[in-house]
Protein backbone atom coordinates (compact mmCIF):
# COMPACT_ATOMS: atom_id res chain seq x y z
CA UNK A 1 0.00 0.00 0.00
CA UNK A 2 1.52 3.31 -0.85
CA UNK A 3 1.59 6.29 1.47
CA UNK A 4 -1.38 7.98 -0.38
CA UNK A 5 -3.20 4.81 0.23
CA UNK A 6 -2.58 5.25 3.39
CA UNK A 7 -3.54 8.83 3.69
CA UNK A 8 -6.78 8.44 2.35
CA UNK A 9 -8.16 5.16 4.48
CA UNK A 10 -6.66 7.76 7.75
CA UNK A 11 -8.25 10.70 6.68
CA UNK A 12 -11.94 10.96 7.27
CA UNK A 13 -15.03 12.22 5.01
CA UNK A 14 -15.53 14.51 7.35
CA UNK A 15 -15.99 16.04 11.01
CA UNK A 16 -17.16 12.92 14.22
CA UNK A 17 -19.98 14.22 16.19
CA UNK A 18 -19.33 15.02 19.63
CA UNK A 19 -19.21 12.28 21.72
CA UNK A 20 -22.36 12.68 24.60
CA UNK A 21 -20.61 11.64 27.85
CA UNK A 22 -23.58 9.91 30.36
CA UNK A 23 -22.66 9.91 34.11
CA UNK A 24 -22.42 6.13 35.66
CA UNK A 25 -25.64 5.02 37.06
CA UNK A 26 -25.58 4.86 40.73
CA UNK A 27 -28.75 3.30 41.54
CA UNK A 28 -27.32 2.22 44.90
CA UNK A 29 -27.26 6.13 46.13
CA UNK A 30 -30.97 6.68 45.24
CA UNK A 31 -32.17 4.04 47.04
CA UNK A 32 -29.86 5.08 49.76
CA UNK A 33 -31.14 9.15 49.57
CA UNK A 34 -34.72 7.33 49.44
CA UNK A 35 -34.35 5.62 52.76
CA UNK A 36 -32.51 8.48 54.50
CA UNK A 37 -35.65 11.04 53.30
CA UNK A 38 -38.22 8.51 54.28
CA UNK A 39 -36.38 8.55 57.98
CA UNK A 40 -36.02 12.31 58.10
CA UNK A 41 -39.87 12.85 56.82
CA UNK A 42 -41.31 10.19 59.36
CA UNK A 43 -39.09 11.70 62.31
CA UNK A 44 -40.30 14.90 61.21
CA UNK A 45 -44.02 14.01 61.44
CA UNK A 46 -43.36 12.62 65.07
CA UNK A 47 -42.04 15.37 66.38
CA UNK A 48 -44.49 17.90 64.89
CA UNK A 49 -47.54 16.16 65.63
CA UNK A 50 -47.16 14.97 69.15
CA UNK A 51 -48.53 17.35 71.52
CA UNK A 52 -46.46 16.53 74.44
CA UNK A 53 -43.57 18.72 71.89
CA UNK A 54 -46.14 21.86 73.37
CA UNK A 55 -44.81 23.61 70.20
CA UNK A 56 -47.50 26.26 71.39
CA UNK A 57 -45.79 27.01 74.52
CA UNK A 58 -42.06 27.08 72.55
CA UNK A 59 -43.78 29.71 70.49
CA UNK A 60 -44.98 31.99 73.61
CA UNK A 61 -41.32 31.77 75.21
CA UNK A 62 -39.24 31.69 72.08
CA UNK A 63 -38.96 35.85 72.34
CA UNK A 64 -39.72 36.23 75.75
CA UNK A 65 -37.46 38.71 77.60
CA UNK A 66 -35.79 36.29 79.99
CA UNK A 67 -34.91 34.11 77.42
CA UNK A 68 -33.53 37.10 75.04
CA UNK A 69 -31.45 38.19 77.68
CA UNK A 70 -30.49 34.93 78.76
CA UNK A 71 -29.03 34.83 75.21
CA UNK A 72 -27.21 38.41 75.44
CA UNK A 73 -25.22 37.33 78.37
CA UNK A 74 -24.52 33.90 76.57
CA UNK A 75 -23.24 35.77 73.65
CA UNK A 76 -21.44 38.41 75.89
CA UNK A 77 -19.87 35.37 77.61
CA UNK A 78 -18.60 33.63 74.79
CA UNK A 79 -17.69 36.76 73.64
CA UNK A 80 -15.26 38.00 76.53
CA UNK A 81 -13.82 34.34 77.31
CA UNK A 82 -12.55 33.80 74.08
CA UNK A 83 -10.74 37.38 73.64
CA UNK A 84 -9.42 36.44 76.72
CA UNK A 85 -8.52 33.20 76.15
CA UNK A 86 -6.74 33.89 72.74
CA UNK A 87 -4.85 36.90 74.01
CA UNK A 88 -3.55 34.66 77.07
CA UNK A 89 -3.37 31.75 74.88
CA UNK A 90 -1.08 33.31 72.51
CA UNK A 91 1.06 34.72 75.14
CA UNK A 92 1.97 30.98 76.87
CA UNK A 93 2.47 29.33 73.51
CA UNK A 94 5.34 31.94 72.76
CA UNK A 95 6.88 31.40 76.19
CA UNK A 96 6.51 27.91 76.03
CA UNK A 97 8.26 28.11 72.92
CA UNK A 98 10.91 30.85 74.57
CA UNK A 99 14.14 29.06 74.73
CA UNK A 100 14.20 30.28 78.47
CA UNK A 101 13.40 27.26 80.92
CA UNK A 102 11.74 29.21 83.41
CA UNK A 103 9.57 31.07 80.88
CA UNK A 104 8.59 27.37 79.04
CA UNK A 105 8.24 25.56 82.24
CA UNK A 106 5.78 28.44 83.78
CA UNK A 107 3.85 27.71 80.56
CA UNK A 108 3.86 23.95 80.25
CA UNK A 109 2.83 24.78 84.21
CA UNK A 110 -0.46 26.32 83.61
CA UNK A 111 -1.65 24.63 80.71
CA UNK A 112 -1.15 21.26 82.79
CA UNK A 113 -3.32 22.15 85.34
CA UNK A 114 -5.80 24.53 83.52
CA UNK A 115 -6.55 21.45 81.13
CA UNK A 116 -6.19 18.76 83.27
CA UNK A 117 -9.21 19.88 85.68
CA UNK A 118 -12.81 20.26 84.63
CA UNK A 119 -14.45 23.31 83.58
CA UNK A 120 -17.00 22.92 86.22
CA UNK A 121 -14.47 22.87 89.02
CA UNK A 122 -12.89 25.63 87.97
CA UNK A 123 -16.22 27.86 88.23
CA UNK A 124 -17.03 26.09 91.65
CA UNK A 125 -13.54 27.48 92.54
CA UNK A 126 -13.75 30.79 91.62
CA UNK A 127 -17.29 31.25 93.02
CA UNK A 128 -16.20 30.52 96.19
CA UNK A 129 -12.44 31.78 96.12
CA UNK A 130 -13.47 34.07 99.26
CA UNK A 131 -13.42 30.78 101.45
CA UNK A 132 -9.36 30.75 100.65
CA UNK A 133 -8.58 34.19 100.33
CA UNK A 134 -10.89 36.72 101.59
CA UNK A 135 -9.32 39.73 100.64
CA UNK A 136 -7.56 40.26 97.81
CA UNK A 137 -4.76 42.88 97.70
CA UNK A 138 -2.36 44.43 94.64
CA UNK A 139 1.20 45.56 95.20
CA UNK A 140 4.80 44.90 95.39
CA UNK A 141 5.73 41.26 96.00
CA UNK A 142 6.34 40.62 99.67
CA UNK A 143 5.91 44.72 100.57
CA UNK A 144 3.09 46.53 100.87
CA UNK A 145 -0.22 46.36 99.36
CA UNK A 146 -1.29 49.06 97.01
CA UNK A 147 -5.60 48.24 96.17
CA UNK A 148 -7.08 45.94 98.81
CA UNK A 149 -10.70 44.21 98.40
CA UNK A 150 -12.92 42.02 99.61
CA UNK A 151 -13.10 38.66 97.32
CA UNK A 152 -16.93 38.78 97.66
CA UNK A 153 -17.09 42.00 96.14
CA UNK A 154 -14.83 41.40 93.84
CA UNK A 155 -15.72 37.88 92.65
CA UNK A 156 -19.20 38.64 91.28
CA UNK A 157 -20.58 35.55 89.57
CA UNK A 158 -20.05 37.17 86.22
CA UNK A 159 -16.30 37.60 86.68
CA UNK A 160 -16.40 33.71 88.45
CA UNK A 161 -18.10 32.71 84.85
CA UNK A 162 -15.22 35.13 83.09
CA UNK A 163 -12.21 33.71 85.13
CA UNK A 164 -13.58 29.91 84.52
CA UNK A 165 -14.36 30.42 81.32
CA UNK A 166 -11.46 32.31 79.55
CA UNK A 167 -8.63 30.89 82.20
CA UNK A 168 -9.69 27.25 81.11
CA UNK A 169 -9.81 28.21 77.35
CA UNK A 170 -6.90 30.17 77.38
CA UNK A 171 -5.01 26.65 78.25
CA UNK A 172 -6.34 25.06 74.70
CA UNK A 173 -5.25 28.03 72.85
CA UNK A 174 -1.69 28.10 73.84
CA UNK A 175 -2.12 24.45 72.15
CA UNK A 176 -3.65 25.63 68.99
CA UNK A 177 -1.92 28.92 68.39
CA UNK A 178 1.52 26.76 69.31
CA UNK A 179 0.55 24.30 66.58
CA UNK A 180 0.25 27.36 64.16
CA UNK A 181 3.29 28.72 64.97
CA UNK A 182 5.78 25.38 64.46
CA UNK A 183 3.90 24.92 61.23
CA UNK A 184 5.59 27.73 59.77
CA UNK A 185 8.96 26.80 58.23
CA UNK A 186 12.15 27.43 60.33
CA UNK A 187 13.43 29.33 57.06
CA UNK A 188 10.90 32.26 57.48
CA UNK A 189 12.49 32.50 61.12
CA UNK A 190 15.97 32.59 59.71
CA UNK A 191 15.16 34.80 56.88
CA UNK A 192 13.63 37.13 59.70
CA UNK A 193 17.00 37.18 61.32
CA UNK A 194 19.25 37.86 58.46
CA UNK A 195 17.56 40.75 57.73
CA UNK A 196 17.54 42.11 61.67
CA UNK A 197 14.54 41.50 62.56
CA UNK A 198 13.99 41.12 66.70
CA UNK A 199 12.10 37.60 67.69
CA UNK A 200 9.49 39.60 69.31
CA UNK A 201 8.67 41.14 65.28
CA UNK A 202 9.32 38.35 63.43
CA UNK A 203 6.58 36.43 65.55
CA UNK A 204 4.27 39.44 64.98
CA UNK A 205 5.33 40.07 61.38
CA UNK A 206 6.03 36.55 59.94
CA UNK A 207 4.84 33.88 62.14
CA UNK A 208 1.76 34.89 63.38
CA UNK A 209 0.23 35.69 59.78
CA UNK A 210 1.17 32.54 58.79
CA UNK A 211 0.22 30.22 61.48
CA UNK A 212 -3.32 31.65 61.17
CA UNK A 213 -4.22 29.13 57.99
CA UNK A 214 -3.66 26.63 60.94
CA UNK A 215 -4.85 28.57 63.97
CA UNK A 216 -8.37 29.65 62.27
CA UNK A 217 -9.99 26.43 61.72
CA UNK A 218 -9.29 25.06 65.30
CA UNK A 219 -10.20 28.62 66.73
CA UNK A 220 -13.85 28.09 65.31
CA UNK A 221 -14.60 25.25 66.94
CA UNK A 222 -13.74 26.18 70.35
CA UNK A 223 -15.37 29.01 69.74
CA UNK A 224 -18.89 27.01 69.02
CA UNK A 225 -17.56 25.28 72.21
CA UNK A 226 -17.47 28.07 74.16
CA UNK A 227 -21.09 28.43 73.17
CA UNK A 228 -22.13 25.49 74.65
CA UNK A 229 -19.73 25.47 77.47
CA UNK A 230 -21.34 28.84 78.77
CA UNK A 231 -23.67 26.94 79.83
CA UNK A 232 -22.07 25.37 82.90
CA UNK A 233 -22.57 28.76 84.97
CA UNK A 234 -25.95 28.18 85.11
CA UNK A 235 -24.35 26.29 88.56
CA UNK A 236 -22.88 29.60 90.05
CA UNK A 237 -26.69 30.87 89.53
CA UNK A 238 -25.64 33.45 86.86
CA UNK A 239 -28.24 33.94 84.30
CA UNK A 240 -27.06 32.75 80.87
CA UNK A 241 -29.68 31.42 78.52
CA UNK A 242 -29.97 27.62 80.23
CA UNK A 243 -30.23 29.30 83.75
CA UNK A 244 -33.00 32.12 82.53
CA UNK A 245 -35.37 28.78 80.91
CA UNK A 246 -34.00 26.85 84.66
CA UNK A 247 -36.32 29.60 86.16
CA UNK A 248 -39.08 29.67 84.15
CA UNK A 249 -39.97 26.03 83.98
CA UNK A 250 -39.27 26.39 87.99
CA UNK A 251 -42.26 28.02 88.11
CA UNK A 252 -44.99 26.67 85.13
CA UNK A 253 -43.42 23.49 85.61
CA UNK A 254 -43.06 23.49 81.20
CA UNK A 255 -39.44 21.60 81.19
CA UNK A 256 -39.13 20.48 77.94
CA UNK A 257 -40.95 23.15 75.54
CA UNK A 258 -38.28 25.28 77.53
CA UNK A 259 -35.54 23.07 76.94
CA UNK A 260 -36.27 22.96 73.45
CA UNK A 261 -36.51 26.81 73.02
CA UNK A 262 -32.84 26.83 74.58
CA UNK A 263 -31.91 24.08 72.32
CA UNK A 264 -33.18 26.08 69.21
CA UNK A 265 -31.20 29.23 70.42
CA UNK A 266 -27.81 27.61 70.62
CA UNK A 267 -28.31 25.71 67.01
CA UNK A 268 -29.14 29.34 65.57
CA UNK A 269 -26.26 31.14 66.95
CA UNK A 270 -23.86 28.00 66.15
CA UNK A 271 -25.02 27.76 62.58
CA UNK A 272 -24.44 31.24 62.66
CA UNK A 273 -20.90 30.86 63.83
CA UNK A 274 -20.25 28.22 61.54
CA UNK A 275 -20.91 30.32 58.37
CA UNK A 276 -18.83 33.01 59.89
CA UNK A 277 -16.28 30.12 60.43
CA UNK A 278 -16.39 28.85 57.25
CA UNK A 279 -15.37 32.60 55.21
CA UNK A 280 -13.14 33.27 57.64
CA UNK A 281 -11.07 29.76 56.75
CA UNK A 282 -11.91 30.28 53.10
CA UNK A 283 -10.06 34.24 53.27
CA UNK A 284 -7.18 32.82 55.30
CA UNK A 285 -6.92 29.73 52.87
CA UNK A 286 -6.32 31.88 49.75
CA UNK A 287 -2.83 31.03 47.86
CA UNK A 288 -2.74 27.62 50.14
CA UNK A 289 -4.06 25.46 46.89
CA UNK A 290 -3.30 25.86 43.76
CA UNK A 291 -6.75 25.34 42.85
CA UNK A 292 -8.16 28.15 44.33
CA UNK A 293 -10.15 29.67 46.93
CA UNK A 294 -12.97 26.77 48.08
CA UNK A 295 -16.51 27.02 46.42
CA UNK A 296 -19.36 28.81 48.87
CA UNK A 297 -21.99 26.74 49.96
CA UNK A 298 -24.28 28.35 47.50
CA UNK A 299 -21.70 27.79 44.84
CA UNK A 300 -21.48 23.80 45.24
CA UNK A 301 -25.50 23.61 45.56
CA UNK A 302 -25.31 24.73 42.06
CA UNK A 303 -22.78 23.13 40.62
CA UNK A 304 -24.19 19.62 42.13
CA UNK A 305 -27.67 21.10 40.71
CA UNK A 306 -26.50 21.44 37.12
CA UNK A 307 -24.24 18.20 37.50
CA UNK A 308 -26.80 16.09 36.54
CA UNK A 309 -26.75 17.10 32.78
CA UNK A 310 -24.95 15.10 30.31
CA UNK A 311 -21.30 16.68 29.46
CA UNK A 312 -20.50 17.22 26.19
CA UNK A 313 -16.59 15.88 24.86
CA UNK A 314 -15.34 17.37 21.48
CA UNK A 315 -13.11 15.25 19.69
CA UNK A 316 -10.14 17.14 17.57
CA UNK A 317 -10.25 15.92 14.02
CA UNK A 318 -7.54 13.70 12.69
CA UNK A 319 -4.97 14.49 11.08
CA UNK A 320 -3.40 12.42 8.24
CA UNK A 321 -0.62 10.71 8.21
CA UNK A 322 2.47 11.73 5.96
Amino acid sequence: MTSADTTEVLTPAGRPDDIKAVPVRHPGRWIAAAIVLLIAVALGRSVATNPRFQWDVVGHYFLSHEVVHGLLVTLELTAIAMVVGIVLGTLLAVMRLSPNPLVSGASWLYIWFFRGTPVLVQLLFWQFVGALYPKISLGVPFGPSIVDASANSLITPFMAAILGLGLNEAAYMAEIVRAGIISVDEGQHDAASALGMTRLQTMRRIVLPQAMRVIIPPTGNETISMLKTSALVSVIAYAELLYSVQLIYSQNYKTIPLLIVASIWYLIVTTVLSIGQYYLERRYGRGSSSRGPRDTPLQRLRRQLFSFRHAEVSVPEARPHA
